[in-house]
């Protein structure tokens, strides 16, 4: 007999590993990853037919007359008509309120951007004394409910002349979507590099140079992460102009919507109403579907340094 055909001997210590229980094991664990693959599908499927379903209803019903929204409420319009977008922009002065909203939010925005990213910076690259405690008010902010200062709110906004008004309504804005972006942009800045900075001061620049021109825009993706979030909530935002905004050509989208849906409902104009709801959707729709990339690596790039 061979050499190579001889049988090894045994090692008690070192023992031959138990091959089918490894295999045994691992079969288990690929089998309960697809069990939880299938059910987080199954998970995500349901809450997009939920999500979408309602958004198409709703435009689809645009298109329609009044008689097939009663009649044949889930069907294919019959024929796809603009004069229910007509009345909704020019008869409900869907118009007025969509360029009152652009104007709100746009500043709004703005000052949020431009005032929580230099918070955020300063929080996030100057260690002082006080530095966590302000962190930490911020962040408190951010828990704090809006209903519990609504009535002092509206006092204030009155004595200091900004309500009835687009521009004292995009400084509450501002000032109500402030935390969010100070708590999320300080997370961003504090993974950005130390050594870029550090060039740039050996480079000659001054604190202010080095923030505008280099850790700005580094910051790109953050910033319009958190662009996104604030426009969303504020073209939604409904209670602060329902409260501070009684003057019905100072009215936003949200408040002109809702007045839409009380008058519409007594003039029987479903069809314009639907045209209403859809318009005020698209900005908000297209923005995000334009900036989804940026999203994206936005949040993964300030939760993970």
């Amino acid at each position: 007999m061979s050499v190579h055909s001889q049988p090894r001997a045994l090692d008690p210590n070192h023992p031959v590993p138990a091959e089918p229980a490894r295999r045994s094991g691992r079969d288990q664990a690929d089998l309960g990853g697809r069990t939880l693959n299938v059910f987080s599908h199954a998970f995500l499927l349901t809450w997009a037919v939920l999500v979408i379903l309602p958004l198409l209803w709703t435009v689809l019903n645009s298109f329609k007359s009044d008689d097939e929204i009663l009649t044949s409420a889930w069907s294919l319009p019959g024929s796809f008509s603009l004069d229910s977008f007509v009345r909704a922009w020019t008869t409900a002065n869907i118009g007025q309120y969509f360029l009152n909203t652009a104007v709100v939010v746009s500043l709004g925005v703005f000052l949020t951007l431009g005032l929580g990213s230099l918070v955020a910076y300063v929080i996030a690259r100057y260690p002082f004394p006080g530095n966590r405690v302000i962190y930490f008010l911020f962040v408190a902010g951010l828990t704090f409910p809006v209903f519990l200062a609504i009535v002092p709110l509206f006092f204030v906004a009155r004595s200091l002349q900004l309500a009835n008004s687009l521009p004292g309504l995009a400084l509450i804005y501002t000032a109500y979507y402030l935390p969010f972006a100070v708590f999320f942009l300080t997370a961003y800045f504090r993974t950005l590099p130390d050594s870029i900075a550090d060039a740039a001061f050996i480079d000659g620049c001054g604190h202010w140079r080095t923030f505008f021109w280099v850790m700005l825009p580094m910051a790109r993706p953050g910033m319009i992460s958190v662009g996104i979030f604030v426009t969303i909530g504020q073209w939604n935002q409904f209670l602060l102009p329902l409260v501070l905004q009684t003057d019905p050509d100072k009215y936003v989208i949200a408040q002109g919507l809702a007045s839409l849906a009380v008058s519409q409902e007594y003039a029987s104009d479903w069809s314009g109403l639907f045209a209403g709801l859809t318009l005020s959707m698209i900005p908000v729709l297209v923005v995000y579907i334009v900036f989804q990339r940026q999203i994206e690596s936005g949040m993964v790039a300030g939760a993970v340094k």
